[in-house]
């Protein structure tokens, strides 16, 4: 499995943790320039109230929800940046045909799984912590998520200056960087397939399938 599966929420702590282990997010190499912490810390806000906005809106079906979450999602994550990272020394082993495709697929099953998963929930609270520089090229952002019958969950965006444009390049759960997560399940599924990327490009297509028929 390429994503960590979850049953549909009530949104509870585990959820919400499970949820964040989808996001394989890291440093792109289109990263230039010095993140003031405070534009991290207001694009973060932008994007946790837009978020949030879609989230608890009563007036949206639950496919316009995960809509919403979706275009905030493409707005705020170097996604060519995430899907070369996490696709690593293989990228390079890929054709130029596998590269593009690869791309397409990362990204169509990124969004859906994010959106799917981040539109179920309901009644949630998004709030920013302190800001602070975290290397020469990305600030930290911590933020706290509350929801509905579950603890507090803190989570810390990474966000750098890709392009001239603020971006989230990595999410820290409770310690935990994620992007190197997802990264090692991609090498895993390339391995196991005899070093071909045909291979993940396999899986992704199967996982779009599933997603595309639950939703």
């Amino acid at each position: 499995m390429l994503m960590t599966n979850m049953p549909p929420p009530r949104p509870t702590r585990r959820a919400l943790l499970a949820m964040c282990a989808t996001l394989p997010f890291l440093l792109p190499n289109g990263a230039e320039a010095q993140m003031d912490p405070a534009r991290a810390a207001s694009f973060i806000k932008a994007t946790g109230d837009g978020m949030v906005a879609a989230l608890n809106s009563t007036a949206l079906t639950l496919p316009q929800r995960r809509e919403r979450v979706a275009n905030v999602l493409r707005q705020a994550v170097d996604i060519e940046g995430t899907g070369r990272f996490i696709l690593g020394r293989w990228w390079r082993v890929a054709s130029p045909a596998e590269q593009q495709e690869y791309l397409r697929l990362f990204e169509e099953t990124l969004i859906r799984n994010l959106a799917g998963r981040f539109g179920e929930f309901q009644g949630v609270r998004f709030s920013l912590g302190r800001s602070q520089q975290r290397t020469d090229d990305d600030a930290l952002v911590t933020t706290m998520v509350e929801s509905p019958g579950s603890p507090p969950l803190n989570l810390d965006w990474r966000v750098a200056d890709v392009n001239g444009q603020p971006r989230v390049v990595d999410l820290v759960a409770e310690g935990t960087s994620l992007r190197l997560t997802q990264r090692s399940e991609y090498s895993s599924v390339v391995q196991r397939g005899g070093g071909q990327v045909s291979a993940l490009l396999t899986a992704m297509r199967g996982q779009l399938s599933q997603m595309q028929a639950r939703q």
